[in-house]
């Protein structure tokens, strides 16, 4: 996208002067450092800002680590009375959870602005800045920051770098210019190896037993000439788990040699699953809309319904 595509945003945002930022369902290091970012940022500037995810379950430990998300809250009611309402790293409406009725009709109002990078997503908000060409939607962010002339701080950089760092899975993939990005960021000095450890590299004793467990139920399913590395993680095996740990178990079937994707069924509710993909060989997004999900080429999402055998089924016939 060019600068020029920007400015509806920019400006949307200048003249707001109460702002209410929402972040995606179960959300991510991307997710919650593009909406503190945001929030640090146009606190900068004086606004009334909050920030909220439409969910019943906690935020994941580690994500606090982030500078400014403790003042990120959930919620079942999104809040009222603000000028302007901000989607941050939602690649669908869907993907605000509770609030998705009153954020679609607030869109129709001309209310809502939408900032992501999900090819997928199909611009749900009033206003839309979806720049697929961004690692994250903190990069995406730090260009909207620097045309609103924010002067950016340790915490501002360490929340933009967060979601850089994971959403490129520790920059293994990504434009050249994600390292530029990321040098940018480590000038404000952050400490950028405690910033993986407490995103990627910490984890208890429970959620490492669970790992094992059911890293244990790995099954191979062919579809055509690709190969599929399946895990079904049944709710009880992951409740009371973080998400982050929950969320690594899709890494170890991506990695794992010989497959063309790897794919977990998180069961949510009985017979709905939170489906993750990840691939360096097939475009998961475009699998994932197939069932009305998305996401990016490497890691995409979807809602499946039903038992097991038949959503493995369904996506086994659409890879193939």
């Amino acid at each position: 996208m060019t600068k020029k595509q920007y400015q509806p945003a920019v400006a949307a945002l200048q003249d707001a002067h109460s702002i209410c930022i929402v972040t995606h369902l179960r959300p991510d290091a991307d997710a919650i450092g593009s909406a503190a970012a945001l929030l640090l940022a146009l606190r900068q500037q004086g606004k009334d800002v909050c920030a909220v995810v439409g969910q019943d379950r906690e935020i994941s430990r580690n994500l606090y680590t982030i500078p400014g998300a403790e003042d990120v809250t959930v919620s079942r009611e999104l809040p009222d009375g603000y000028d302007l309402y901000v989607t941050v790293d939602c690649g669908s409406l869907d993907r605000t959870g509770f609030f998705a009725d009153h954020i679609e009709q607030l869109a129709q109002q001309g209310r809502v602005l939408c900032i992501d990078h999900h090819s997928s997503n199909p611009g749900f908000g009033a206003i839309n800045v979806v720049d697929t060409e961004c690692e994250s939607t903190t990069v995406v962010l730090l260009s909207i920051l620097d045309s609103l002339e924010i002067q950016v701080d340790r915490h501002i950089a360490h929340c933009l770098y967060a979601g850089l760092m994971t959403d490129t899975g520790s920059f293994r993939w990504g434009r050249p210019a994600m390292h530029d990005i990321a040098t940018r960021l480590m000038h404000y000095d952050l400490d950028t190896k405690q910033i993986a450890a407490d995103l990627l590299d910490s984890i208890t004793p429970d959620d490492l037993q669970m790992i094992g467990r059911v890293l244990a139920g790995l099954r191979i399913e062919e579809a055509g000439e690709h190969t599929l590395g399946i895990l079904v993680a049944r709710r009880d095996d992951i409740h009371g788990h973080s998400d982050s740990a929950v969320e690594s178990l899709v890494e170890f079937v991506r990695a794992l040699e010989g497959t063309t994707i790897g794919v977990v069924f998180k069961e949510q509710a009985p017979e709905v699953w939170a489906v993750s993909l990840r691939s360096s060989r097939i475009d998961c997004s475009s699998v994932a809309l197939n069932f009305g999900g998305g996401g990016h080429v490497p890691a995409a999402g979807y809602t499946a319904h039903g038992a097991p055998e038949k959503i493995i089924k369904e996506l086994v016939a659409a890879i193939q």
